[in-house]
C-alpha cells in the first residue's frame, strides 16, 4: 500500500484508521478539510472508520433514481405493458440451481431432460468430461463424469431417450473401453480384447444404433491400426478389420449408407462398410498429400466428407466419390478436430488456439 509519512499521510492515517485521531494534522482539522493525497481521496468516498473524520469533504448531494427528469425511476426490464422478464431457461423445462465453474455463484439452469443440442461436451487432460449449458449466454457445468484414463482417445455419446445416454470413454486398462449409463454414471460395461489379440490402445470411438438391431454397438480404433466392431450388450467383438499400419486417430461412420472412413499418422485414408450392419470390410484407400489425420466428420446429408490434418489443413471431398473438393488454408498449426452442425456449416478447431467457421457447399 502507500507509504505513511508526512504531514498529507497524517491525515491519511487517520482516514484509513492506521493511527490514533492526534496522527490528524491539526492545521489541516482546523481548515476542515483533508488533504489531497490518494489515500485520503479514495477514502472520502466511503464511510469513515473509527478515530477518523466524521464526514466526507465536500458533502454530496442526494441523487435523485435513474431516469428521465419527472419520470421517476426507469420500469424493470421487458417489455412494455408486459411486465419484468421471465426468470432465464429453456421454455416449457424445470430449471435447478448448479455451481458455475470456478465455484462462482449458483444460478438456474434447464433440467438434464432438455434437448441434447442444449448441452455441448468438453473433455480434458484433467480427466474430467463435463457437460455445459450455454443457453442465453450462461456457461455453467450442468454434470460432470471422472475418467480413468489419459490419453488421445475422446468420448462418444449415443442417446437412447429423452432422458438417457450411453457414453463410451476409455477404460483403466490399456485395452479397456468402459460404457456408462446417464445421468446415472453406472457402469453398464467393460469391453476388453480377447487375450493375445494385442490391439494396443482405444484411439477413436463411435457409439451407433442399428436399424436391424436393438442393442447399441461400437466401432473402435485402436493402436495396431484395425478397426472392431462391438456389442455393447453382448460384450463381444462382432467383426474386425486392419485398416491401417499406423495408430487409428480417427473416423466417421455414414449410417444411412452402413460405410464409413477412417485416418490415421499414414499418407491414406481407409475407405470401409459393413456388410449386413455386422461386418466390416475394407473397400478401398484414398491417397493423401501429407500423412496425418487427426479427426473426420461427414456432413448430416451424408454429401461433404472433411479431414483435420496435421499439416494445417482442412481437406473437404465429396463422400460418395471421395473426390476432393477444398482445401482450406486458415490456421498455423495441426488442426485436432472438425464438426458439422445441423446447418452445414463446419467448425476447425487448431493447435495455434483458433477455431475457424466456414460456410461451403450449402445443403440442398
Amino acid at each position: 500500500g502507500p507509504s505513511l509519512s508526512g504531514r498529507q499521510c497524517q491525515a491519511a492515517r487517520g482516514v484509513l484508521g492506521v493511527g490514533p485521531p492526534s496522527a490528524v494534522d491539526p492545521k489541516l482539522a482546523r481548515r476542515g478539510r483533508r488533504c489531497e493525497c490518494g489515500p485520503c481521496q479514495r477514502r472520502s468516498r466511503g464511510p469513515p472508520r473509527e478515530g477518523g473524520p466524521t464526514a466526507a469533504w465536500p458533502p454530496r448531494e442526494p441523487q435523485p433514481p435513474r431516469g428521465l427528469p419527472g419520470r421517476g425511476p426507469p420500469p424493470p426490464r421487458g417489455l412494455p405493458g408486459r411486465g419484468p422478464p421471465p426468470p432465464r431457461g429453456l421454455p416449457g423445462s424445470p430449471s435447478r440451481p448448479v455451481a458455475s465453474p470456478g465455484g462462482g455463484p449458483r444460478r438456474p439452469v434447464a433440467s438434464p431432460g432438455a434437448p441434447a443440442a442444449a448441452f455441448p461436451r468438453s473433455q480434458g487432460r484433467d480427466l474430467q468430461l463435463c457437460v455445459w449449458d450455454l443457453a442465453e449466454g450462461r456457461g455453467a457445468v450442468v454434470d460432470a463424469v471422472r475418467l480413468e484414463s489419459v490419453g488421445f482417445c475422446r468420448a462418444s455419446v449415443l442417446a437412447e431417450g429423452p432422458q438417457r445416454w450411453t457414453l463410451a470413454v476409455p477404460g483403466r486398462g490399456s485395452d479397456e473401453v468402459q460404457i456408462l449409463e446417464l445421468p446415472s454414471k453406472t457402469l453398464v460395461s467393460c469391453l476388453k480384447p480377447e487375450a493375445g489379440a494385442r490391439l494396443g490402445m482405444p484411439m477413436c470411438l463411435q457409439l451407433w444404433q442399428a436399424e436391424s438391431s436393438p442393442r447399441p454397438l461400437l466401432l473402435a480404433g485402436y493402436e495396431d491400426g484395425s478397426l472392431a466392431l462391438w456389442d455393447v450388450s453382448m460384450r463381444k467383438v462382432c467383426s474386425r478389420a486392419a485398416c491401417h499400419s499406423e495408430p487409428v486417430m480417427g473416423l466417421a461412420l455414414d449410417p444411412r449408407r452402413a460405410r464409413g472412413v477412417s485416418g490415421s499418422a499414414e499418407k491414406a485414408l481407409a475407405v470401409w462398410s459393413l456388410e449386413g450392419q455386422q461386418a466390416l470390410q475394407v473397400r478401398g484407400t484414398h491417397e493423401l498429400t501429407n500423412p496425418g489425420i487427426a479427426d473426420l466428420k461427414i456432413r448430416p446429408d451424408s454429401k461433404i466428407l472433411a479431414t483435420a490434418g496435421w499439416d494445417h489443413r482442412v481437406r473437404v471431398f465429396q463422400w460418395r466419390t471421395m473426390r476432393p473438393l477444398a482445401v482450406l488454408a486458415f490456421h498455423s498449426a495441426t488442426v485436432h478436430c472438425v464438426a458439422f452442425d445441423a446447418t452445414g456449416l463446419l467448425a476447425a478447431g487448431s493447435g495455434d488456439q483458433r477455431i475457424s467457421v466456414w460456410s461451403l457447399y450449402p445443403p440442398t
